[in-house]
């Protein structure tokens, strides 16, 4: 995993994104815990300038959390900060691949209601896909209640 740790510092974003989703791949077979060491790492970067690293970290959040369902709240707690972590002009946008990475470990999440917040705040968004996720994620919850 080191090899890959490097590349979350190049300068290069598609070094970057490609090390993220490295990264985010690995934590299901990273029996040594090494993601641990790099948890604080890896999520500082959803402060990066670029929407496109920002968002490739809220996308491969699910991942890591399914991984490693001991980090699901700290990954909930980051995400649901994302107005005060990222400053880039397409913050809703990010918001929608934030959304779809809560769809993958929402049953087991234990902040659900906050998540369910996170979600219907973004049926206003400025972003036409992340309405439609945010849509389609609450859709999805009406469903599945009996």
């Amino acid at each position: 995993m080191g090899f890959f740790v490097t590349l979350l510092d190049s300068d290069n974003t598609y070094r970057k994104m490609s090390g993220l989703q490295i990264i985010a791949n690995l934590t299901r077979v990273d029996a040594d815990r090494k993601f641990d060491d790099i948890f604080d790492k890896y999520y500082h970067l959803l402060g990066y300038r670029g929407t496109v690293v920002a968002a490739y970290i809220a996308a491969n959040s699910g991942k890591i959390a399914s991984a490693r369902p001991d980090l699901q709240p700290r990954i909930t707690d980051k995400l649901l900060s994302i107005d005060k972590i990222y400053a880039g002009k397409q913050i809703d946008l990010v918001k929608g691949y934030i959304i779809e990475a809560f769809a993958v470990y929402f049953e087991e999440a234990e902040n659900r209601n906050k998540i369910i917040e996170f979600a219907r705040n973004q049926l206003n968004s400025g972003s036409p896909r992340t309405r439609k996720q945010a849509e389609h994620f609450l859709s999805k919850l009406d469903k599945e209640q009996p």
